[in-house]
C-alpha cells in the first residue's frame, strides 16, 4: 500500500501542479492526501487522527455526493464536468480512497487524542494562509464564502475569524470524541 500510495502522489503532483497551480495543494484534502502518507510510511497515529478528525467528514461527505451524482452538496461537481479531461477527474477519485486509507491507520494504530489540539492549530494556520495567498475566485478551503463564489455579507476577515472558530467546534470536536470511542486512545 505504501508503494502505491506513494506512485499516486508522483503521478497526482505534477498533474495537479499544471492544471491547478500550485496554490491547489492548499485544500484541506491535498494537505490530508500528504500528511496521511506520511502516516502510512512512519506510522504515525497522530498525523492520521489529525487528518481525521479534520478532513474524514468532508472525504465522506464528497463520497456521497459523487455517488449521487453531485446533487446533494455540490461538492463532486467538478467531476461531471465534461470540459476537465477524464484524466483529471479520475486523479480525483482520491477523496473516495483517503477515509478508507484512514480508517485502516486508526484500526492498525489507534487515534491519538492529541490530534485535536494538533489539528485546530494546523486549521488556523492554513486558513490565513490561504486567505492570504489564494485567489478568491478559486475559494479554497472556502476561506471567501461558504459555496462557489466569495460571500459578500459580511467582512471577509469577519467570515474567516468564524470560520476558524466553527470548523473546531462543529467539524474536528464531534469528530474527535467519535474517534477516540470508536478506536480508543
Amino acid at each position: 500500500m505504501k508503494i502505491l500510495y506513494g506512485l499516486f502522489l508522483c503521478v497526482l503532483v505534477p498533474v495537479y501542479w499544471h492544471h491547478y497551480g500550485p496554490a491547489n495543494f492548499l485544500w484541506a484534502s491535498d494537505i490530508a492526501l500528504f500528511l496521511v502518507f506520511v502516516a502510512l510510511w512512519s506510522e504515525s497515529r497522530l498525523l492520521n487522527s489529525m487528518m481525521a478528525i479534520g478532513v474524514l467528514p468532508f472525504e465522506i461527505a464528497w463520497t456521497v455526493d459523487f455517488l449521487t451524482g453531485s446533487q446533494l452538496l455540490g461538492m463532486a461537481s467538478y467531476m461531471f464536468e465534461p470540459e476537465r479531461p477524464l484524466y483529471l477527474r479520475g486523479l480525483s477519485l482520491f477523496h473516495m480512497l483517503l477515509p478508507l486509507v484512514m480508517i485502516f491507520l486508526l484500526r492498525s494504530l489507534g487515534y491519538d487524542r492529541r490530534a485535536l489540539p494538533a489539528q485546530v492549530l494546523l486549521i488556523w494556520i492554513v486558513l490565513p494562509v490561504t486567505y492570504l495567498v489564494t485567489d478568491p475566485a478559486a475559494n479554497i478551503n472556502l476561506v471567501f464564502g461558504p459555496g462557489l463564489e466569495p460571500q459578500t455579507a459580511i467582512h471577509p476577515l469577519l467570515y474567516l475569524a468564524i470560520e476558524m472558530a466553527l470548523l473546531p467546534v462543529a467539524v474536528c470536536w464531534p469528530t474527535h470524541m467519535v474517534l477516540r470511542r470508536l478506536f480508543g486512545e
